[in-house]
């Protein structure tokens, strides 16, 4: 099922609150700052969609 986009969003802000913990681990870090990126691209999808 596909989420909605408060759904995106939140998976986005948690994602994002992981990789502000994950300070010395650089690559972790980053890995969940690509994560959360692609949340709010698909965040952003999915508004578009719904403004149709």
């Amino acid at each position: 099922m596909m989420p909605t986009s408060d759904q995106a969003l939140a998976n986005a802000a948690r994602l994002l609150e992981r990789a502000e913990i994950e300070l010395t681990n650089l690559p972790l870090m980053s890995n969940y700052d690509d994560l959360a990126g692609s949340w709010l691209s698909l965040a952003s999808l999915l508004m578009e969609k719904e403004r149709v």
